[in-house]
């Protein structure tokens, strides 16, 4: 199945949404760190995260030590970034 990657607009719309994320280099994902007073709370928040992430049958990609929680949203399928890493970074951010 085809998935429609995001236009650059809807990519600037989005960033704009969710401040913190940022758009790398090659432009095909966006990335934010996070970081929390410890690490039960880091924990927390990627199992809030991956509970979301589960239902929605869209992953991220991330990396934890202690504290912080680096992630990268893209969609492979598209090759970029799609709607669904838009609805992902949007609950992402209620999880806070």
């Amino acid at each position: 199945m085809t998935i429609a990657r995001l236009t650059d607009a809807e990519t600037a719309t989005l960033l704009a949404e969710v401040p913190g994320w940022t758009l790398r280099a090659d432009g095909k994902a966006i990335i934010r760190t996070f970081t929390f007073a410890d690490f039960n709370a880091a924990f927390g928040f990627m199992t809030r995260v991956a509970l979301y992430a589960d239902k929605a049958d869209h992953h991220p990609e991330w990396f934890n030590v202690y504290n912080r929680v680096e992630m990268t949203l893209t969609t492979h399928d598209a090759d970029g970034l799609s709607a669904r890493d838009a609805a992902m970074a949007r609950a992402i951010e209620t999880y806070l």
